[in-house]
Protein backbone atom coordinates (compact mmCIF):
# COMPACT_ATOMS: atom_id res chain seq x y z
CA UNK A 1 0.00 0.00 0.00
CA UNK A 2 1.40 3.40 -0.98
CA UNK A 3 2.14 6.29 1.35
CA UNK A 4 -0.71 8.35 -0.09
CA UNK A 5 -3.24 5.50 0.00
CA UNK A 6 -2.60 5.10 3.73
CA UNK A 7 -3.40 8.76 4.36
CA UNK A 8 -6.69 9.20 2.52
CA UNK A 9 -9.58 10.74 4.43
CA UNK A 10 -12.74 8.69 5.03
CA UNK A 11 -14.75 8.59 1.81
CA UNK A 12 -11.82 9.81 -0.29
CA UNK A 13 -11.02 7.69 -3.35
CA UNK A 14 -8.07 7.72 -5.72
CA UNK A 15 -9.15 8.89 -9.18
CA UNK A 16 -5.79 8.29 -10.89
CA UNK A 17 -2.20 7.67 -9.85
CA UNK A 18 0.54 9.23 -11.92
CA UNK A 19 3.57 7.26 -13.00
CA UNK A 20 6.98 7.98 -14.43
CA UNK A 21 7.70 7.55 -18.12
CA UNK A 22 9.99 4.66 -19.08
CA UNK A 23 12.62 7.15 -20.34
CA UNK A 24 13.17 8.24 -16.74
CA UNK A 25 14.43 4.74 -16.00
CA UNK A 26 16.54 4.69 -19.17
CA UNK A 27 18.44 7.74 -17.89
CA UNK A 28 19.32 5.93 -14.67
CA UNK A 29 20.38 2.76 -16.49
CA UNK A 30 22.45 4.67 -19.08
CA UNK A 31 24.27 6.46 -16.29
CA UNK A 32 25.04 3.09 -14.72
CA UNK A 33 26.22 1.50 -17.98
CA UNK A 34 28.14 4.45 -19.44
CA UNK A 35 29.56 5.85 -16.21
CA UNK A 36 29.42 2.59 -14.27
CA UNK A 37 33.13 2.11 -14.63
CA UNK A 38 33.51 5.26 -12.61
CA UNK A 39 31.84 5.42 -9.20
CA UNK A 40 29.85 8.47 -10.37
CA UNK A 41 27.62 6.30 -12.59
CA UNK A 42 26.70 4.05 -9.68
CA UNK A 43 25.90 7.07 -7.51
CA UNK A 44 23.69 8.62 -10.23
CA UNK A 45 21.91 5.30 -10.75
CA UNK A 46 21.20 4.83 -7.03
CA UNK A 47 20.01 8.44 -6.64
CA UNK A 48 17.63 8.20 -9.62
CA UNK A 49 16.22 4.81 -8.67
CA UNK A 50 15.52 6.00 -5.10
CA UNK A 51 13.88 9.20 -6.43
CA UNK A 52 11.70 7.22 -8.84
CA UNK A 53 10.72 4.70 -6.17
CA UNK A 54 9.88 7.22 -3.45
CA UNK A 55 7.90 9.79 -5.46
CA UNK A 56 4.12 9.42 -5.71
CA UNK A 57 1.57 11.73 -7.31
CA UNK A 58 -2.16 11.11 -7.14
CA UNK A 59 -5.50 12.73 -7.90
CA UNK A 60 -8.30 11.79 -5.52
CA UNK A 61 -11.94 12.87 -5.47
CA UNK A 62 -10.95 15.67 -3.02
CA UNK A 63 -7.35 16.74 -3.71
CA UNK A 64 -4.15 16.46 -5.73
CA UNK A 65 -1.17 15.08 -3.80
CA UNK A 66 2.59 14.88 -4.47
CA UNK A 67 4.80 12.91 -2.08
CA UNK A 68 8.58 12.99 -2.39
CA UNK A 69 11.33 11.52 -0.27
CA UNK A 70 12.15 8.55 1.91
CA UNK A 71 14.01 9.69 5.03
CA UNK A 72 12.53 13.18 4.94
CA UNK A 73 9.09 13.16 3.38
CA UNK A 74 7.65 16.22 1.65
CA UNK A 75 3.95 16.11 0.82
CA UNK A 76 2.30 18.86 -1.24
CA UNK A 77 -1.43 18.86 -1.71
CA UNK A 78 -4.09 21.08 -3.20
CA UNK A 79 -7.79 20.65 -2.56
CA UNK A 80 -9.85 20.50 -5.73
CA UNK A 81 -11.78 23.63 -4.76
CA UNK A 82 -8.62 25.71 -4.61
CA UNK A 83 -7.34 24.77 -8.08
CA UNK A 84 -7.36 27.69 -10.50
CA UNK A 85 -5.55 26.18 -13.49
CA UNK A 86 -2.86 23.89 -14.81
CA UNK A 87 -0.04 23.99 -17.31
CA UNK A 88 1.71 21.19 -19.23
CA UNK A 89 5.33 21.55 -20.39
CA UNK A 90 6.21 19.16 -23.23
CA UNK A 91 9.10 19.34 -25.65
CA UNK A 92 8.88 17.92 -29.16
CA UNK A 93 10.58 14.72 -27.96
CA UNK A 94 8.21 14.66 -24.99
CA UNK A 95 5.21 14.84 -27.30
CA UNK A 96 6.60 12.05 -29.48
CA UNK A 97 7.26 9.74 -26.54
CA UNK A 98 4.32 10.88 -24.40
CA UNK A 99 5.94 12.52 -21.36
CA UNK A 100 6.03 15.99 -19.82
CA UNK A 101 5.64 18.08 -16.68
CA UNK A 102 2.39 19.22 -15.16
CA UNK A 103 2.07 22.29 -12.95
CA UNK A 104 -1.19 22.80 -11.06
CA UNK A 105 -1.85 26.32 -9.79
CA UNK A 106 -3.97 27.02 -6.74
CA UNK A 107 -5.21 30.19 -5.11
CA UNK A 108 -2.60 32.83 -4.45
CA UNK A 109 0.93 31.67 -5.08
CA UNK A 110 0.24 28.01 -4.32
CA UNK A 111 1.29 25.52 -6.96
CA UNK A 112 2.36 21.91 -7.30
CA UNK A 113 4.99 21.22 -9.93
CA UNK A 114 4.79 17.51 -10.61
CA UNK A 115 7.89 15.70 -11.88
CA UNK A 116 8.30 14.57 -15.48
CA UNK A 117 5.67 11.88 -15.98
CA UNK A 118 4.07 9.65 -18.56
CA UNK A 119 0.95 11.16 -20.19
CA UNK A 120 0.59 14.38 -18.18
CA UNK A 121 -2.61 15.19 -20.07
CA UNK A 122 -4.24 12.11 -18.52
CA UNK A 123 -3.48 13.37 -15.00
CA UNK A 124 -4.72 16.84 -15.94
CA UNK A 125 -7.95 15.39 -17.37
CA UNK A 126 -8.43 13.33 -14.19
CA UNK A 127 -7.98 16.49 -12.11
CA UNK A 128 -10.54 18.37 -14.18
CA UNK A 129 -12.92 15.39 -14.06
CA UNK A 130 -12.66 15.15 -10.28
CA UNK A 131 -13.18 18.91 -10.01
CA UNK A 132 -16.31 18.73 -12.21
CA UNK A 133 -17.65 15.79 -10.17
CA UNK A 134 -17.00 17.75 -6.95
CA UNK A 135 -18.87 20.79 -8.29
CA UNK A 136 -21.80 18.66 -9.55
CA UNK A 137 -22.25 16.84 -6.24
CA UNK A 138 -25.30 18.15 -4.35
CA UNK A 139 -24.58 20.02 -1.16
CA UNK A 140 -25.35 18.27 2.09
CA UNK A 141 -28.12 19.98 4.03
CA UNK A 142 -27.84 19.65 7.78
CA UNK A 143 -31.16 20.33 9.52
CA UNK A 144 -30.94 22.99 12.19
CA UNK A 145 -33.45 23.22 15.00
CA UNK A 146 -35.40 26.50 15.06
CA UNK A 147 -34.19 28.96 17.68
CA UNK A 148 -35.84 28.67 21.06
CA UNK A 149 -37.85 31.84 21.77
CA UNK A 150 -37.83 31.06 25.48
CA UNK A 151 -34.04 31.51 25.59
CA UNK A 152 -34.28 35.26 26.34
CA UNK A 153 -35.70 36.34 29.69
CA UNK A 154 -39.12 37.94 29.44
CA UNK A 155 -37.93 41.24 30.90
CA UNK A 156 -35.15 41.60 28.35
CA UNK A 157 -37.57 40.86 25.51
CA UNK A 158 -39.84 43.63 26.77
CA UNK A 159 -36.98 46.12 26.98
CA UNK A 160 -35.99 45.40 23.40
CA UNK A 161 -39.58 45.91 22.33
CA UNK A 162 -39.81 49.24 24.18
CA UNK A 163 -36.59 50.45 22.56
CA UNK A 164 -37.92 49.69 19.12
CA UNK A 165 -41.17 51.44 19.87
CA UNK A 166 -39.40 54.61 21.07
CA UNK A 167 -37.19 54.85 17.99
CA UNK A 168 -39.84 54.08 15.38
Amino acid sequence: MSYIAKRLAPGEQVAVEGRFHWLQYVYAWLALIVLGIVVIGVIIWIREMVRLATTEFTVTNRRVMLKQGFFTVKVDELTLGSIEGSHIDQSVIGRLFGYGRLTIRGRGETQIRLPTMARPSRLRAATEGALMAEEARPAEVIPVAPPNKQALPTGKARRVGKTRGAVG
